[in-house]
């Protein structure tokens, strides 16, 4: 058996088996993904250090994107001091993560960053394969960029953040603003990225505990996303893919040991630094994708939190 981090092994002792397939009931998977995150969300919703608006923009193909903008209550708006934004970008496999009202991690980078957030709420595979996701949340980007003012936001300190499926829209948005001549973006924060719909890692063959996201079913996350018959997948699709990485933002990478897509961020990391990119890396040893939902009083939980809400913080408000 792999390290399980000691805080976390009586957790993972109580965890049943996921489906083989968790994507063959797409429903069922997002009303499980909703009830894991409610104890949450009821934290969100009884919160009075963020307030939250309700705000939309039109995507790429007319459609309408809904957001919410969280501040922090404690910042005034202050034209003469602009707060900096982050678009916080959900993960969920391209497919559920969808919530309510915006996540506990958009309200987590209100609080510690000083930061206007802006949670968005792409439209989901299987109904809406790529690139609709990834142009909603680009289209998302342009949207902060252009309200600025309104939003009372710096433009030149704007993050893009997201987990697990999130932080690879989050590094394809910046590939894409990068190549499109879109808005600056400050920091990447990529926490437990997916990034290569190819199968060639060794975390993905060691890591097939069917308690938590494993190597086999990743690519029917793919599957799910780009369709089986997909073929190569373009950059903006699997960001590993990108052959350039030059001119990228300043990147954090999370990763975990018993996380099937631990090599695959560790290895965007090392090119990322390759391409003289800024990165920041942390790894947690013993700990599965997403464990901090399973365990959210642990001590490890704390760190990990703390660490990267303390690199965006870092990046957005610079000394």
């Amino acid at each position: 058996m792999s390290y399980v981090h000691p805080e976390l092994a009586p957790v993972l002792d109580k965890l049943p088996e996921r489906p083989e397939n968790p994507v063959v009931d797409i429903q069922a998977t997002r009303d499980g993904f909703k009830a894991l995150m409610a104890p949450w969300m009821e934290a969100v919703a009884a919160d009075t250090t963020v307030e939250i608006e309700e705000a939309a923009c039109t995507g790429p193909d007319g459609n309408r994107i809904d957001l919410q903008i969280v501040r922090p209550t404690a910042l005034p708006r202050d034209a003469a001091n602009p707060l900096p934004a982050v678009l916080y970008i959900h993960g969920g496999g391209f497919s559920f993560g969808e919530l309510d009202g915006p996540s506990p991690m958009a309200r987590q980078a209100t609080v510690a960053a000083g930061a206007v957030v802006v949670n968005v709420h792409y439209r989901l595979a299987p109904e809406h394969r790529y690139p609709a996701g990834v142009e909603d949340c680009y289209a998302a980007l342009v949207w902060i960029a252009a309200h600025a003012q309104r939003l009372g936001i710096d433009p030149d300190r704007i993050a893009v953040t997201g987990a697990s499926a999130g932080a690879s829209l989050t590094a394809a948005v910046c590939l894409m603003s990068r190549d499109r001549d879109g808005p600056a973006v400050a920091f990447q924060g990529l926490l437990i990225p997916l990034l290569d719909d190819r199968d060639d890692y060794p975390s993905r063959r060691r890591v097939t505990d069917r308690r938590f996201t494993n190597g086999p079913g990743i690519p029917r996350t793919w599957d799910t996303y780009l369709g089986a018959d997909r073929g190569d997948a373009p950059a903006y699709a699997a960001p590993a893919r990108a052959t350039d990485l030059r001119g990228l933002p300043a990147a954090y990478v999370l990763t975990c040991g018993l996380d099937p897509l631990r090599d695959e961020g560790l290895d965007f990391a090392r090119r990322l630094i390759e391409a003289d990119v800024p990165v920041e890396i942390k790894d947690v040893p013993g700990a599965w994708h997403l464990f901090e939902a399973y365990a959210p009083e642990t001590s490890v939980t704390r760190r990990t939190t703390a660490h990267w809400l303390r690199a965006l913080r870092d990046a957005l408000n610079p000394a």
